[in-house]
């Protein structure tokens, strides 16, 4: 059972800056990670994804702004985020995708991190 704790959340201004983490008990080389975030009264949403070998996508809303990256030697994801704004306020979860065998895919979530951004 991987166990994924997410820390670096806070209270800061729009404009601002903020770097989560996500620490994992297991392995995370050879898995796919995500961030996602859901606002009060509002449904999860991808915000980006890294595969295993570094690719990576952004939403739309995030692109320019956040930068996800990770350290496999530390077992740790990062989500690097400037530029905020008051909408980006959000619980912000890891999330990794692990598939030991074909056709077989677990999915490890994080018990999120708050961001709250002032206007």
């Amino acid at each position: 059972q991987v166990q994924l704790v997410e820390s670096g959340g806070g209270l800061v201004q729009a404009g601002g800056s903020l770097r989560l983490s996500c620490a994992s008990s297991g392995s995370i080389r050879k898995s796919d990670m995500y961030w996602y975030r859901q606002a009060p009264g509002k449904e999860r949403e991808l915000v980006a994804s890294i595969n295993s070998g570094g690719s990576t996508n952004y939403a739309d809303s995030v692109k320019g702004r956040f930068t996800i990256s990770r350290d496999n030697a530390k077992n740790t994801l990062y989500l690097q985020m400037n530029s905020l704004k008051p909408e980006d306020t959000a619980v912000y979860y890891c999330k990794m995708r692990v598939a030991p065998v074909v056709g077989a895919v677990y999915d490890y979530w994080g018990q999120g991190t708050q961001v709250t951004i002032s206007s």
